[in-house]
């Protein structure tokens, strides 16, 4: 009987912890139930972590040249824009699919049948401009002295990057590729702006990242593409409000055109 009970005291506990634990995520997260989703205000508000914002900007100029109507593309760290996403957002953009599950439980107004994924990228190798060390394939980046800065979430954090370099450096089956490049890893970086940051600190030699990087910071970084088993594509994907302003529909139906796609692959964006 007292092992019995003892048993249930156990159990009862850690029941206790979960609730508590759950508690508690609820609590530190994003979502906040108090505010109202009331995006219609003429204005197309389009929200998402940094990277595709350079080419949306490219092509939401072009649109609004040719309709009058405005758009506003908010980018950076979630949680620098959340609130006011939760409040006004017409879309959502998710630079992976993880990511927009992740958008998912923050922003209870969209859900997840009306995620479409609308362009795709590779992951690349990014290094210093000039490309001092020589850096030709993955295979240098195992070399000893080489430093490395790789994106990681660490379960706190939502960005694109995560789990990428270990799909990479694992993408042969060889435990000792993984062995090899974490060994040069100088920086986990939770988020793409928090990668290039440590990447200009710490005179980084490459980064694995993707192609609009290079290309939006062209004085700092330069591409050194992946052989193509080695790559791993993620897609960016958007997601549409069902109370969004009926612009915002019309903003999305241009960014997958002809003159989107050409617009969109200046930064390494495809269909």
């Amino acid at each position: 009987m007292k092992a019995h009970n003892s048993m249930v005291g156990f159990f009862t506990g850690m029941a206790c912890l979960a609730l508590s634990g759950a508690a508690f995520a609820q609590e530190s997260g994003l979502y906040d139930p108090s505010i109202k989703h009331m995006p219609k205000d003429g204005i197309v508000k389009f929200y998402g972590a940094g990277g595709p914002h350079t080419a949306f900007k490219k092509v939401a100029n072009v649109w609004e040249k040719k309709t009058g109507k405005r758009v506003e593309i908010i980018a950076g760290p979630e949680r620098k824009w959340s609130a006011k996403a939760q409040a006004d957002a017409d879309i959502l953009w998710g630079t992976s699919e993880q990511s927009m599950t992740a958008f998912l439980e923050t922003y209870k107004t969209f859900s997840s049948d009306q995620v479409e994924p609308i362009y795709i990228r590779p992951t690349i190798i990014a290094v210093k401009s000039g490309n001092p060390k020589n850096i030709k394939r993955f295979e240098d980046l195992l070399k000893d002295g080489v430093k490395i800065v790789v994106t990681e979430g660490a379960g706190v954090s939502n960005t694109s990057g995560t789990g990428t370099w270990e799909d990479v450096a694992g993408r042969l089956g060889r435990l000792e590729d993984i062995r090899a490049f974490r060994r040069n890893i100088v920086a986990f970086g939770k988020g793409s702006g928090a990668s290039l940051k440590a990447f200009k600190e710490l005179g980084a030699d490459a980064w694995i990242t993707w192609p609009d990087w290079p290309v939006t910071y062209a004085d700092t970084l330069e591409e050194v593409p992946l052989p193509r088993e080695r790559q791993i594509w993620r897609d960016v994907n958007v997601a549409l409000s069902p109370d969004a302003d009926p612009e915002a529909k019309q903003f999305l139906d241009f960014l997958v055109t002809p003159e989107a796609q050409a617009l969109m692959k200046t930064e390494g964006w495809i269909r």
